[in-house]
């Protein structure tokens, strides 16, 4: 997938971010389209935007 892929997954997890359910469907749907390296890429980001977000941070387990 293009960078264009990775933007619109962080975009979409930024809209669903409300709900950590839903947070956690949708990022179980970005990890079967985005490539390793992408992934790796949103691990990274997700570390740092579930910092403040602490309800989210269940679930980091899909992504390690």
């Amino acid at each position: 997938m293009s960078r264009t892929m990775f933007s619109y997954t962080k975009s979409i997890l930024e809209r669903v971010s409300f709900d950590p359910k839903l947070f956690c469907k949708e990022l179980e749907k970005a990890i079967k389209v985005l490539l390793p390296y992408e992934i790796d890429q949103l691990r990274d980001w997700l570390l740092n935007y579930t910092k403040e977000k602490p309800e989210l941070r269940q679930c980091l387990i899909y992504i390690n």
